[in-house]
């Protein structure tokens, strides 16, 4: 009988909701991680980990507040795609939401740069490799 290798270690999932915040030209919202944080420079669609208990879109209204100072509800909210992405240390599972409505103007409050950018141009801005993979989607989409 062949030996059978032992499954690999369970690795940490990790869950993080995002958004692509879609202005009345067209163009999407990204922000760039500032320095101090992991991945600082790259840029992302906004968002963050999603806290036990709380739904993705509960965790985008609170981000979307504490991070750019504007306000949404979930029906503004619509679910677009997912990002799954193994990195190092853990499994990144991420759903991307698309929102043309809220109130008030994005500003950085956390320190990071923020970017209005049109959809064919999102490929020239260096992103993490889970989101990589949504900028094609949201061009085509768009």
């Amino acid at each position: 009988m062949a030996d059978r290798a032992d499954p690999p270690a369970p690795r940490r999932l990790v869950l993080v909701a995002a958004v692509a915040l879609i202005d009345v030209d067209g163009r999407v919202l990204i922000t760039q991680r500032p320095e101090g944080k992991s991945m600082a420079g790259l840029w992302e669609f906004p968002g963050g980990k999603i806290e036990s208990g709380e739904t993705p879109e509960a965790c985008l209204i609170r981000e979307l507040r504490e991070e750019l100072d504007i306000v949404t509800d979930a029906a503004c909210l619509a679910p677009f795609t997912f990002a799954s992405h193994a990195y190092e240390s853990f499994d990144l599972l991420m759903p991307l939401y698309l929102c043309r409505k809220w109130q008030g103007l994005p500003r950085a409050l956390e320190g990071q740069t923020l970017r209005w950018v049109r959809p064919n141009a999102l490929k020239d801005f260096p992103m993490p490799p889970a989101d990589r993979p949504l900028v094609a989607m949201l061009r085509d989409f768009l």
